[in-house]
């Protein structure tokens, strides 16, 4: 579990209020003008003493901003040792990725992602952890910390999805202990007993092939051939926490990656964005003016989703926002199979909804 202590107040910051303290009683009472009772002296009296409040308020004013930065060098501090920054590309995949924390006075959320290269493939994560600012920070450790390791020991997918539920588990029954030391475990009505964790588990193979396990998370959006289409729609697994995982687990087949396309991830703060009228984000048709331009890089798509989202929210985002953008460069060599051929037309998700969202002028507007 990750701890951030504060700077405890060190004897040079009584120093100066003390100073200001002791002018002002050397005035009350060795000032022969502070004895006399004329308005003259009483002006001068209370300027002395506003003088002195004045001077007060300005040092513990300045006191409070460096804590105040102090405190916010800790925190990017702990964001890039925790969520550190991805790698512009990885194993033939171009990678960009963001997170934005909803928390004004922390920079980092309860939003995780982490992409690795393995001998299996590249893997992926991304997730997001009940509450957002520094109090999910230990969380996000935990579960970041274990996929790491994970990531590259497990053969299959579904062995590292258990990996994070035990990490998951024991940092949970640690928090418990540290805060309650006297509960004996995770009672159902305990407060650490009610936090979970959405997970989605991404597998992307040499030859393109996408395989997924998905805890509760929204599922991905794929660009390709200048349309905008989730990843599948099959419903997900519990979010990991309160339920324990099946005793089976087996990843989700999700088509290919052919080259050129991409894949868009990104936690529930992005669709569940409301504006000054209640109304959500609309990520479909803010991808599809994403990539109305071809070609489209993952940061060029990653820097139109913020604007967006910024512009929709008025700056003011009441969710931790993280996105992940994958694009497929690698050369088509090995993977012209399946990739050659048309996907087939996957129904709409509501009534009225095309089952992918074409990049026209038309639609966007």
């Amino acid at each position: 579990m990750i701890r951030i202590k504060a700077r405890a107040p060190t004897a040079g910051g009584a120093v100066l209020p003390m100073v200001w303290g002791a002018v002002a009683m050397a005035y009350k009472f060795g000032c022969p003008l502070a004895q006399q009772n004329g308005l003259g002296a009483r002006i001068v009296t209370s300027a002395v003493f506003f003088a002195v409040g004045t001077g007060l308020v300005c040092h513990v004013r300045r006191a409070l901003v460096r804590e105040l930065r102090q405190a916010r060098r800790v925190a990017r501090a702990a964001q890039s040792v925790v969520l550190r920054p991805l790698p512009p590309r990885l194993d033939g995949l171009n990678v960009a990725a963001a997170q934005l924390s909803a928390d004004r006075g922390a920079s980092v959320g309860g939003d995780l992602y982490e992409a690795i290269a393995t001998e299996h493939g590249v893997r992926v994560v991304m997730g997001d952890v009940r509450g957002h600012g520094l109090a999910a920070l230990g969380t996000v450790a935990a579960v970041l910390g274990s996929f790491r390791e994970a990531a590259h020991d497990e053969p299959e997918l579904g062995g590292v999805l258990r990996r994070l539920e035990r990490a998951l588990a024991r940092h949970l029954r640690e928090r418990a202990r540290a805060e309650h030391p006297a509960g004996g475990g995770l009672e159902p009505d305990h407060p650490v007993a009610e936090e979970f964790v959405t997970v989605l588990l991404l597998e992307i193979g040499r030859d393109g092939r996408l395989h997924a396990l998905n805890c509760g998370h929204p599922w991905p959006y794929r660009l390709s051939d200048a349309s905008v289409e989730p990843l599948t729609r099959v419903d997900p697994l519990p979010p990991l926490g309160p339920f324990p995982l099946p005793a089976e687990l087996e990843a989700e087949p999700c088509g290919q990656l052919a080259p050129g396309d991409s894949l868009v991830l990104f936690t529930d703060g992005v669709e569940d964005a409301r504006d000054s009228r209640g109304r959500f984000f609309s990520l479909p048709r803010t991808l599809c003016e994403a990539v109305r331009d071809d070609p489209v890089s993952p940061q060029t798509v990653l820097r139109t989703l913020f604007t967006a989202l910024l512009h929709h929210t008025g700056g003011k985002p009441t969710d931790d926002i993280a996105l992940l953008v994958l694009r497929n460069d690698r050369k088509a060599l090995h993977m012209a199979g399946a990739c050659g051929r048309p996907r087939p037309a996957k129904p709409p998700l509501f009534e009225g909804e095309p089952a992918a969202w074409p990049v026209s002028r038309e639609d966007s507007q």
